[in-house]
């Protein structure tokens, strides 16, 4: 099993309530069973939402406190993003899924 970004596969999770699918992976799940995960909802944010960015770093600055997440109203929605990447890796993890597709340019 592998996983992906729900909008990846057709999902409408994007912030902006829309999908964004890949041809290939929506193929690939006809073909074999591929886990959708959408961090943002796994963190709690509602479906529209505010476009949000990083800001002070990246990825891996925010894990260690030096950077925020911050939606373009200027709200600090950094735990719902830490709350939904932790949630991911714990069903990535439980489920042994090694290869994983997430959606370029998402601050998840």
């Amino acid at each position: 099993m592998i996983a992906a970004s729900a909008c990846l596969l057709g999902y409408c999770c994007r912030y902006d309530g829309r999908t964004s699918p890949s041809p290939a992976l929506v193929k690939r799940a006809h073909e074999e069973a591929v886990l959708p995960i959408c961090p943002e909802q796994l963190g709690g944010l509602p479906t529209p939402r505010t476009p949000s960015d990083l800001y002070g770093g990246d990825g891996f600055d925010v894990l260690d406190g030096r950077a925020r997440v911050l939606d373009r109203d200027g709200r600090d929605v950094t735990k719902a993003f830490l709350k939904g990447a932790f949630s991911a890796l714990e069903k990535l993890t439980k489920r042994n899924i090694q290869v994983c597709f997430m959606k370029d340019k998402s601050p998840s």
